[in-house]
Formats: C-alpha cells, sequence, structure tokens
C-alpha cells in the first residue's frame, strides 16, 4: 500500500508526475523491480499568482508612445500567466474594480493601451488597475496591475537634407523615379504639402520616393515634402525639393582614365587615393560622382568629389579577401546635374598584392621520441610552424648544417616530417638536437623579402633491447654429389632474422672447415670440390652475428653435409672416348616420419603374445576335454606348475618355469580314499584342485 507522507504537498504546476521503484522478494526467492508512475492533476481551485494577487501588484512599465490599443498586460497567459488552475481562459471571468482610468480590460484578461494613446508631453504616468477573476463554479480571486507609463526615448523626425535641388531631363515616363528624399525617426511616413494638388510628381508615403505622374516637359517645380511619425503625427519635419526639367541636348561627360585598373599592397593605409577622374563636360555643368558595385566595394573604397579613396583596411591575411579572389571590382558613375540620362561609367578593378608583414612562428612544443631501431626513412615527428600571412603556414624547412654522421636525420622540405637517415645507438647518443629554420614562401610578391626563424627540436633515442639471430632451421642435414675440382657449388642459404628485422647480420664459418673445403658468401654456402675419390660427411659450426658495437649477440647453426664422389665412367678398350657431362646436384631434402621403438618394448609385446597363445590352447584343451578328464589325468599328461616369476635378463624378459608333475595311475585311484591336505588353482586351465601334499596326489573340483 502506497500512501502520501505526511505534511506532503502536491503542485502539478512544478511537478505533475512522480516515478516510483518499488522492489519486493518473498524468502528463497530472487528480488523482483516494478515501477509505479503517480500523476497529479490541477484541483478546481482558482488561485491567482504572485506579484499579480499581492497587496502592491503586478509592475508593467511601457513607454508614452507605445500605439493605442497595445497589449500591456496579461492576467492569463502562457507560459506566464497571473493565475493557475486553469488552461483555458473562456471559463474565466474579469472584471475591472476601478473605472477611473483609460486603460481598457478585454474579456480574455488583456489591458489594453487607451484608445487615443498616452500623452507624450507628460512625464511618468502611473495607472492603477483591480481586477477580478471568477470561474464558473463561483471561485474567484483578484489581484492588482500597476501600468507605469515612461517618457518616450525615441528620436524626433528629421531631414537628412532639408533642402535640395535635382535636375532631369525631358522625356522621362510617367511613373518613373525622379529623386527621393530621407528622413530620421520611428513610423516615418511621408506626404507633399505644396501644391496642395500635385499635377506633375507624388511622392510614395513609406519609402520617399518622388516619381512623375505623366510625361516631363522642360519646366520646374517646387515641393514641400513633410515627414511624421505615423502613431504620433505631432511630430514631424519639412523639407524643400527644386526640381529642374531641361531638355536633352546635353551629352555625357567625358572622363579620363575611361578605366581604372591597379593593383594595391595590402598595407596601403586608409585615406589613401587611388585615382583622380578628370572629366569634361561641353556645359561646364556640375558634375557628381558615385560609386556603384558590390557592397565589399563600398565598405572598402569611397568617393570624394572625382577622387576614389581607400575606406578600409585592405587586409590580404583573411579569408574574406581570399573568398573575393583579392579583386574588388566598382563603377564610378559620372553624371551632369545628378541627371541619369546623361552619365558616363568608369570600370573600375582594384587588385590588393600580398605584403609579407609576419615571421614564422615556431610550434609549441618540438620533442620528439624515437626507437633506435628506427628504420632508413622512417617518420620521427612533425615540426609544425606556423605563418599568419596568407597563404597561411606557407613554410619551407631545413636543418642548419645539414645531416651527416653526427645528425642523422633530416627534414622534408614541404611537409616539416623529421625522417632517419643515419643509424641510431641510444649507447653512443641517446639525444639529438636540431635547429630548424622556417622560411615562409608566397606571402609577397618581392620573392627576396623573405623571413624566416630558427627554432630547436630535440629527438631522444628510445633504448630497444636487442634479441639473439634466429635460424630456422638450427640444424640441417645435407647431401650433395661432388662436382669438378675447381668448381663453385652453392650447399645451402642460411635463413635467420634478428630484431629489429632490418638489423644486418653476420655469417661466420667456426667449426668443421679445417681443409676449406667450405666458405660463406653472405647467408649462403658453398662447397669447393677437389677430386676427393671416397665419401666424407662434414659437420660445420656457423655462427651468425647480429646488433652492433659492444651489444653484438650470436647464435650457432649447425651443418651436417653428407659429399659423394663424382662418379665417372671408365671408357671401355675401344677408341671411343665417352664425355660425362657435369651436372650441378640438386639437393632435394625431404622429412619422413619413423617410429623406432626400443627393443625392450619389441621383448615384451613377444611375450604377452606368447603366452596370449598359450592361454588360448589351455582354454580349448579344456573345453575338448570332456567329462572324463574332471576326475584324473592320464599319466602321461604333463600339467604346469609355477616355480618361478617373470625375471629380467640383460637378454630380454624371461617367462616364469613350469615343472611337469606326473601322476601315476595308482595315485590316481588312491586319490580317491586318501586326504587332501590343500586345494590350489591351476594356471593353464584356471580350474580349482585338491592335492595331498605327501604322495603329490591331485583331484579336479
Amino acid at each position: 500500500q502506497v500512501t502520501l507522507r505526511a505534511g506532503a504537498e502536491l503542485d502539478a504546476h512544478r511537478v505533475n508526475q512522480y516515478r516510483l521503484i518499488l522492489r519486493a522478494a518473498c524468502p528463497g526467492e530472487d528480488e523482483v523491480e516494478g515501477q509505479l508512475f503517480v500523476r497529479v492533476t490541477t484541483g478546481q481551485v482558482l488561485r491567482c499568482d504572485t506579484p499579480f494577487a499581492s497587496a502592491e501588484g503586478d509592475v508593467v512599465q511601457v513607454l508614452a508612445d507605445v500605439a493605442p490599443r497595445t497589449p500591456l498586460y496579461a492576467v492569463l497567459r502562457q507560459p506566464l500567466g497571473g493565475l493557475t488552475g486553469f488552461s483555458s481562459p473562456s471559463f474565466l471571468q474579469f472584471r475591472l474594480r476601478n473605472h477611473n482610468t483609460p486603460l481598457r480590460l478585454t474579456r480574455r484578461g488583456l489591458v489594453l493601451a487607451p484608445d487615443n494613446g498616452f500623452d507624450p508631453s507628460k512625464d511618468t504616468q502611473t495607472f492603477r488597475l483591480e481586477i477580478e477573476v471568477m470561474d464558473r463554479h463561483g471561485h474567484n480571486c483578484s489581484g492588482a496591475v500597476r501600468v507605469e507609463v515612461l517618457p518616450s526615448r525615441r528620436p524626433r523626425v528629421t531631414f537628412l537634407e532639408p533642402h535640395r535641388a535635382v535636375t532631369v531631363t525631358e522625356g522621362i515616363g510617367p511613373r518613373e523615379v525622379v529623386t527621393q528624399v530621407h528622413a530620421r525617426g520611428d513610423n516615418v511616413r511621408y506626404a507633399i504639402l505644396a501644391p496642395v494638388a500635385p499635377m506633375l510628381f507624388t511622392i510614395d508615403e513609406v519609402t520617399g520616393e518622388i516619381r512623375s505622374t505623366r510625361r516631363l516637359e522642360v519646366t520646374r517645380a517646387h515641393l514641400l515634402i513633410r515627414a511624421y511619425n505615423a502613431l504620433h503625427p505631432d511630430d514631424h519635419a519639412t523639407a524643400t525639393v527644386n526640381i529642374t526639367v531641361q531638355g536633352t541636348d546635353r551629352q555625357a561627360p567625358r572622363c579620363v582614365p575611361a578605366i581604372f585598373v591597379s593593383q594595391v599592397p595590402e598595407m596601403v593605409s586608409p585615406g589613401s587615393t587611388l585615382v583622380t577622374l578628370r572629366c569634361t563636360d561641353s556645359t561646364d555643368g556640375c558634375l557628381h560622382y558615385a560609386l556603384e558595385g558590390p557592397p565589399s566595394s563600398h565598405s572598402h573604397f569611397c568617393m570624394e568629389g572625382p577622387q576614389l579613396k581607400v575606406n578600409a583596411t585592405l587586409d590580404y591575411d583573411s579569408e574574406a579577401m581570399a573568398a573575393l579572389g583579392f579583386q574588388f571590382t566598382a563603377t564610378i558613375v559620372v553624371t551632369v546635374g545628378g541627371q541619369p540620362l546623361q552619365s558616363t561609367r568608369v570600370p573600375v578593378l582594384v587588385t590588393v598584392t600580398p605584403v609579407n608583414e609576419f615571421r614564422p612562428a615556431c610550434p609549441n612544443s618540438a620533442t620528439f621520441t624515437v626507437p633506435e631501431t628506427a628504420a632508413f626513412g622512417n617518420v620521427v615527428g612533425r615540426v609544425a610552424g606556423t605563418d599568419r600571412d596568407y597563404p597561411p603556414d606557407s613554410l619551407e624547412y631545413s636543418v642548419e648544417g645539414g645531416s651527416g654522421p653526427a645528425q642523422p636525420f633530416s627534414i622534408d622540405r614541404h611537409t616539416g616530417e623529421i625522417l632517419v637517415v643515419g643509424p641510431l645507438d641510444s649507447q653512443q647518443q641517446k639525444s639529438y638536437r636540431l635547429v630548424v629554420r622556417l622560411t615562409d614562401t608566397h606571402n609577397d610578391l618581392d620573392l627576396r623579402k623573405r623571413q624566416s626563424r630558427l627554432c630547436d627540436v630535440s629527438v631522444h633515442l628510445q633504448a630497444v633491447p636487442d634479441q639473439l639471430p634466429v635460424c630456422i632451421p638450427e640444424v640441417q642435414e645435407l647431401r650433395i654429389t661432388a662436382g669438378s675440382p675447381g668448381s663453385r657449388q652453392p650447399v645451402t642459404r642460411l635463413v635467420c632474422h634478428s630484431s629489429p628485422h632490418s638489423a644486418v647480420l653476420a655469417y661466420t664459418l667456426v667449426g668443421g672447415n679445417e681443409d676449406g673445403r667450405f666458405r660463406l658468401e653472405g647467408n649462403t654456402l658453398v662447397y669447393l670440390p677437389n677430386g676427393q675419390a671416397e665419401p666424407r660427411t662434414f659437420v660445420l659450426l656457423v655462427e651468425v652475428w647480429g646488433g652492433s658495437g659492444a651489444r653484438r649477440r650470436s647464435s650457432m647453426v649447425a651443418l651436417v653435409v653428407h659429399v659423394t664422389p663424382w662418379s665417372t665412367p671408365v671408357p671401355p678398350s675401344t677408341t671411343t672416348q665417352h664425355t660425362t657431362l657435369q651436372k650441378e646436384p640438386l639437393v632435394v631434402t625431404q622429412t619422413e616420419a619413423v617410429w623406432h621403438p626400443p627393443a625392450w618394448f619389441v621383448a615384451v609385446l613377444t611375450i604377452s603374445g606368447a603366452l596370449l597363445l598359450a592361454t588360448l590352447g589351455c582354454m580349448a584343451q579344456n573345453l575338448l576335454c570332456g567329462p572324463a578328464c574332471a576326475e584324473c589325468l592320464h599319466s602321461k599328461e604333463e600339467t604346469c606348475k609355477p616355480t618361478g616369476r617373470i625375471t629380467a635378463t640383460p637378454g630380454g624378459i624371461t617367462a616364469p618355469r613350469r615343472t611337469p608333475v606326473a601322476l601315476s595311475h595308482h595315485s590316481c585311484l588312491s586319490s580317491t580314499q586318501g586326504q587332501f591336505d590343500g586345494r590350489a588353482q591351476d594356471p593353464c586351465t584356471g580350474r580349482d584342485y585338491l592335492f595331498n601334499s605327501v604322495t603329490g596326489a591331485r583331484r579336479w573340483i
């Protein structure tokens, strides 16, 4: 039985489900485990959350320029809420106790701003709303909300250019953009105040674009433009725009250069002038210069009159510059009086070139460990130098002093990998210090402007214990046929290895080669025939050396070589001459599995077989003898009586001796009347019998 602990309080809004793990076990049985889930649901009690239900009430701060009927506070909202206990506000009723406030309370518990908004001219204003909430069951709770209206911090509406003069060419069609005005502020809208009924132009209320209403002819127009805050119309400003429509007999200006292509180093300072255009107009009108192009060009360059200047640092060593291909494209538009139709366009292409600014940097750690058995060309480690110039980490590596007997290491020029190029011996030298030079590449147009840095690199040798050379097999028995004298006859090749496998082994004949008939060529044994006439067996000892210096270790290999003389046939008495072709001997090694039992095993097996045959013969005789043999044996019969035991002799195993006992016919008959004082078992037949120790009489039982 699961009960609620005394004093416990459940709150479905904080924890709505509990998971209990129950374990139970009966005596002598395994423990079982189960889970119990307890779900907590909300009760039908209406409660108002704090701080809404507190005496001071909840506080909301808004600006005075908030739009009319803007929701300011929600008595019940998700996920935050002023009420708990119900998930839907449709079952609740909200009532405003005090009505001396311009704020409004909706049926869904929303507090709205006044219909006409707040008065922005006043200082901080405070409104208190006392609200009562009731559900359909009659449960209710109440709370208060204090709304503090703060002075507006919004900027005032102002024109960036209060007076503007625009000249356009006749022939502009309807709805074409003539010019555009800009005002600073919030929720800015535009309108034409004068003329009251404009005939030639109209303005976009949102963007401020002034467009033509029909095809324009030569004329002059004066417009008075108002910009105002749509939420607060009292916040407004005015500007004048003079538009001159002139004829089309004017020509576009001519500029030198007509196209501008240049390379600038990345170190050029902002404000530097790249080019100054020399433009002329036939009417000597006012020329306007503007820069068009992608945002990257606008952020790095600007126009000051006819001068194209650098506006920001041109950092070559950045991914953003690499994404642009280190080039900027733009167009300088030169117009007469701001008239688009009378304009000249000058293309601009600026390429940023690199400057070698930074020196290479050494890695934080440049210590490596390599086993002394490392082979030629093994990689010890990599020197990871860095360079902040673009392209990043474009370095070349070199070892000061080069490689040699005292420096068994080299470095890859491009990757910085340190390689083993000489023998290593930890007993002679346990560590090496390398001075690696890092030199940057491709970081400047002038290849002579390269920077470098020296880095210290330590390489420690790890000692590796040497092992004895291992040869397979360690003993070989070979048979060869001797060739002709003076020839060279390979016999076998020794297969040996050491640890490490790359170690060089040395082979030496140390025994069995007194007459010098054999010699070693590397790991190959060679026989030098001398024309001997008799077969001969040589037992050779070869010592295999591995390692170097004081740590050299060796193993011994035994070679048994049976040499058979080369047989040359005797020529017959005829004059025919026989020539025997000399062939290189072919050595074939064949292994056969043969079992040679010892002599004692053969002797025991023979005697055991003989005893088994004798026992089988006696059993067969006993079965064929019949009932007549049950009373007595014939006098000529011989029976075996064991008189000894099995003994071991130098020549083998001796079986027990058997003594024949002769029983006369008289003794056989008298045995039926006499007394028997003993009982025994015949070793041949296995049958029991009675016997008289005085007369020797026997009787089968």
